[in-house]
């Protein structure tokens, strides 16, 4: 069985929703890093022209390599990336190896069969 990695870096506030609708969309899990800061291609200021920096969730999805083109779409559809400007981004890299799922490979190998 082949992985992927999905990276996802979005607002606090949307994080369980993107989260609920991985795992709907056949996601086994994540890892959640919270208190992360980004900026985009200008930086946020406020009327008194300090910065403003908002909370930002990196989250962290290893999953199997046929379900993840509709993990990435859905993740993107409910935290609204492509519609909304600094809503968040998301991406996927192939992964060589992993080792500690071989409890997420038996749950994935009836997913993937019936999908294929």
């Amino acid at each position: 069985m082949h992985f992927k990695m999905i990276i996802v870096f979005t607002d606090d506030n949307v994080t369980e929703d993107v989260m609920d609708a991985a795992r709907k969309a056949g996601a086994t899990g994540a890892t959640v890093i919270n208190n992360a800061r980004g900026e985009g291609l200008e930086k946020p200021k406020t009327f008194f022209g300090l910065s403003l920096d908002t909370q930002r969730d990196v989250l962290i999805f290893l999953v199997e390599e046929h379900l993840s083109r509709h993990i990435l779409e859905t993740i993107a559809k409910v935290g609204e990336f492509d519609e909304k400007p600094g809503t968040g981004i998301a991406f996927q890299i192939d992964v060589e190896d992993a080792v500690g799922v071989s409890h997420q490979i038996n749950q994935l190998t009836s997913t993937v069969e019936s999908e294929l």
